[in-house]
C-alpha cells in the first residue's frame, strides 16, 4: 500500500477508489438489468416459437382434415363414375338386344303375313290358334 502524506491527494485517491467501487456497482447492475431484459425476450422468443408451432399445427390438421374430406369426396365421386360406366355398359347391351329382338319380330310377322295371305294358310292358323287356346283353357281348369 501506499503512504500519501498530501490530504487533497487522499481525497482524490478516496474519490476514484469510490468512483471505481460505484462504476462497478452500476456495471454489475446494469448487466443485471440487461441480463433480465434479454432473458425475457429469450423467453418470450421461446414462447412465441412454441405458440408459433401449435399454431402450425393446428392449420396442418385442419388442412389435413380437409384434404381427407375432399379425398372422401373424390372416392366417392369415382366410385359413382364406374358405377355409372357399368349402367352405360348395361344400357348398350339392352339396346342391342332390343335391335336383335325387333329384327327378330319383324321376320315373324313377314312370315304371318305370307301365312295370312292364302285361304289354306288361314284355315291353318286358325286351327292352331284354337287348339293353343283349348289347351291353355284346359290347362287352367285342371289346375
Amino acid at each position: 500500500m501506499e503512504i500519501i502524506s498530501d490530504p487533497t491527494k487522499v481525497q482524490h485517491t478516496s474519490a476514484v477508489h469510490v468512483l471505481h467501487i460505484h462504476s462497478a456497482a452500476v456495471c454489475r447492475d446494469f448487466r443485471s438489468h440487461r441480463t433480465a431484459l434479454f432473458d425475457g425476450i429469450e423467453e418470450g422468443a421461446i414462447t412465441t416459437s412454441a405458440y408459433s408451432s401449435q399454431i402450425h399445427e393446428r392449420q396442418n390438421d385442419q388442412a389435413m382434415d380437409s384434404l381427407h374430406d375432399r379425398v372422401s369426396v373424390l372416392k366417392r365421386l369415382t366410385g359413382d363414375i364406374h358405377e355409372v360406366e357399368n349402367h352405360n355398359r348395361m344400357l348398350d347391351r339392352m339396346g342391342n338386344d332390343m335391335d336383335a329382338s325387333r329384327g327378330f319380330l319383324s321376320g315373324t310377322v313377314v312370315k304371318f303375313k305370307m301365312v295370312f295371305e292364302t285361304k289354306a294358310s288361314r284355315r291353318m292358323a286358325t286351327m292352331v290358334t284354337s287348339f293353343i287356346v283349348i289347351f291353355f283353357l284346359i290347362y287352367y281348369l285342371t289346375k
